[in-house]
């Protein structure tokens, strides 16, 4: 049989246009009635946002390769060129559909659940009279507008903040009028307004938006001026920023050097009022340096992610998804010492179906036990007023050698990670940054502690971060051991993160860059070794995103071989599934749902029995060979059996999951006349009944 070329371009997707296609299917959340209304409007918002980052991080990074080499060619065949045309269309159509979906399916929606944004003229003469007070004494006396002219340039405007390009006539009091100004709106200020509902005569839950204040007053900014135009503008920059590894002496520093420079990065995007006379949008996009193809035109207000402001301002249970409480092992509910139940046996929680607070009160118990020794923790993503990080104070505080890798460079989080950093330097902790040139994202805690005449290793092992807030809203799972081989695994992990040396052979744990990936591809081509002895071979896998082409293609030969393959990707894949002869025994599916779907799964039925493993790293190149990774085996049978049992759930699911189909668009599966079943309000229920 002829082989087939599997570096063929059609055989991929483009990774940009398939993270996209992902908030088509965030944006879509927005119109499903069977949601709860405030949750359908968080799904809009959510989506906003994702593209503010889209733009930030990806379309930035495509520029800044088109200046180095335009003629760089996509694992898809697309130039950079090519790829920034068909992201513009796309785009472009993904924000009319959310103006849409916000102005003529959500606010109707929400005006008859009695929740209204005000429109200026709309409202009654005691809210305007309201307003014009609030504006008087909260807003104009710390606004500046800027009047253009030689004496006032144009002035630097922050990323993603709410402006106003403002066109006048008329003359000041120095006789100047260049016919514009700009006015840039605090960040402080709060982007929407609750009115009193007493003071105003109006619903409980009536909002106004600033620009819809500054709109109505900004005359009282230009006395003996007229106003002839105000319109909102938004500018994103490029927010990803590069430390040369080599040419620093101090990783914190230069880490804190381009974050102050975050703010003004190149432009890349830019939103206006869809209303803005030509003439001015041309303006502003001369003074942008920006094309056509990176202009939008906003049918509303131009930072719409922050109408998810209003979420915890309105107090209506029934607009919400029921609160629910994760559920706590029943070893750690009636054994409150944590390391006599971890020594029974490993333990497995599922987040957020289970608590978090069991991780916390872990490090907690260690900082206080005498017997502890020491305590090593990577940190990724971990918030501001952290458990885990005070615990860590604790211990060191204690006297007990505390060892943390905190990742500075984790993206968007690097200003809240030095404040930690200097934290726990403060208390004694050792704190260091992992290793030049590699993100550390690996999640693991090592704690030594000393039993008798040795020492025992406890260790947890995570998918998902140190981020007890995140653990509310995200999937993950996290491992409970003392295993003897895997507790030595971490300790030589936190070795080679901390110190100088050569790789360390491991005994369990696949780590990047060293073993993970080819420890991945041999047990795909293991898999298709069976398939071809006509043994029974499969492979489930469930991530966030599949982008590395070796790992692609080692499972196109494996579907060539007879594998059936289950891949559950969250957001970007770009192997592309159904393909005669390639690809036709994948199936690649995607679930939407309350939580943000983040654990990662690799499974193989390994001739019957079932080698599963766990990580924190998804299928992609940068955290195959850039990042420091950890992959964890589920080896208890209990605990494999429930991870399999949680995939053929999602593998269930026919309500909120989509199917990718061969020309890179998803299907979202309906029920039909089977029942609903959804993967997540099922593991919802199934933890309810635990104890």
């Amino acid at each position: 049989m002829e082989s087939i070329d599997l570096n063929n371009p059609e055989f991929y997707i483009n990774r940009e246009l398939s993270l996209l296609e992902f908030n088509v299917r965030v944006l879509a959340q927005a119109l499903d009635e069977s949601l709860p209304l405030l949750e359908r409007l968080n799904y809009l918002c959510i989506s906003c946002s994702n593209l503010d980052e889209f733009y930030e991080v990806r379309v930035a990074s495509l520029l800044q390769m088109a200046e180095m080499d335009a003629n760089v060619i996509s694992s898809d065949g697309l130039t950079i060129g090519e790829q920034l045309e068909k992201i513009s269309v796309k785009a472009h159509a993904l924000v009319t559909e959310q103006y849409r979906i916000l102005n003529q399916v959500l606010i109707p929606s929400l005006e008859a659940d009695n929740i209204r944004f005000l429109r200026r003229d709309n409202w009654t003469p005691a809210q305007r009279s309201w307003l014009e007070k609030y504006f008087n004494e909260e807003l104009l006396p710390i606004l500046t507008p800027v009047g253009l002219d030689s004496a006032h340039p144009f002035p630097r405007i922050l990323n993603k903040s709410l402006n106003f390009i403002i066109s006048l006539t008329g003359k000041d009091a120095f006789g100047r009028n260049s016919g514009r100004a700009v006015l840039q709106a605090p960040r402080a200020l709060p982007r929407i307004i609750q009115l009193p509902a007493a003071e105003t005569e109006s619903g409980p839950y009536d909002f106004v938006f600033l620009s819809s204040i500054i709109h109505a007053f900004i005359n009282d900014l230009f006395h003996g001026m007229t106003v002839k135009g105000c319109h909102q503008f938004r500018v994103t920059r490029n927010s990803d920023f590069f430390v040369d590894d080599d040419a620093i002496d101090d990783l914190m520093m230069a880490v804190e050097g381009e974050l102050a420079m975050r703010n003004y990065g190149d432009e890349v995007r830019l939103e206006i009022d869809a209303n803005c006379p030509e003439e001015t949008v041309n303006f502003l996009m001369a003074r942008f340096d920006l094309t056509a193809s990176r202009l939008f035109l906003a049918e509303g207000p131009v930072n719409l992610s922050r109408v998810q402001t209003i979420y915890n301002l309105i107090d209506r249970p029934e607009l919400k998804f029921p609160t629910f409480k994760p559920s706590t092992p029943s070893c750690f509910s009636r054994n409150k010492d944590f390391f006599a139940s971890i020594r029974k046996h490993d333990i497995l929680l599922h987040h957020p179906y289970e608590s978090f607070s069991p991780v916390v009160d872990f490090i907690r118990q260690a900082a206080a036990d005498p017997d502890v020794l020491a305590i090593k923790q990577t940190l990724y993503r971990t918030g501001v007023n952290s458990p885990v990080v005070a615990a860590l104070i604790k211990a060191a505080k204690a006297g007990k050698e505390v060892t943390v890798v905190i990742e500075l460079r984790a993206r968007f989080d690097e200003k809240d990670n030095i404040g930690l950093a200097a934290k726990l330097q403060e208390a004694a902790a050792h704190v260091v940054y992992g290793v030049v040139g590699y993100k550390t994202h690996a999640k693991m805690c090592l704690v030594l502690r000393k039993e008798g005449n040795h020492l025992r290793n406890y260790v947890h092992l995570s998918t998902g971060n140190y981020h007890p807030k995140t653990a509310k809203l995200y999937t993950d799972y996290g491992l409970f051991t003392c295993e003897k081989e895997l507790g030595e695994d971490v300790r030589r992990v936190f070795m080679q993160l901390t110190s100088l040396g050569k790789v360390t052979k491991l005994n369990k744990l696949l780590q990047s860059p060293f073993t993970l990936h080819p420890g991945l591809i041999k047990m795909i081509d293991k898999e298709a070794d069976h398939a071809r002895k006509g043994k029974p071979a499969k492979i489930i896998i469930k991530v966030n995103a599949i982008v590395e082409e070796q790992a692609i293609q080692a499972l196109y030969r494996a579907s060539q071989a007879g594998v059936k393959i289950k891949l559950i990707v969250r957001g970007i894949c770009c192997l592309r599934p159904g393909i005669p002869g390639v690809s036709d025994n994948i199936e690649v599916r995607s679930i939407v749902g309350r939580f943000l779907e983040h654990t990662r799964i690799y499974s193989f039925y390994n001739n019957g029995d079932w080698a599963i493993y766990a990580s924190s790293a998804d299928l992609m190149t940068r955290n195959m060979f850039k990042r420091v990774e950890v992959c964890f085996p589920i080896s208890d049978k209990k605990l494999a059996e429930r991870v399999l049992n949680d995939l053929q759930a999602y593998k269930q699911d026919n309500s909120q999951a989509w199917l990718l189909q061969t020309d890179g668009q998803y299907q979202r599966l309906q029920s039909g006349t089977d029942t609903v079943f959804q993967a997540q309000t099922e593991l919802l229920k199934s933890f309810a009944n635990r104890t």
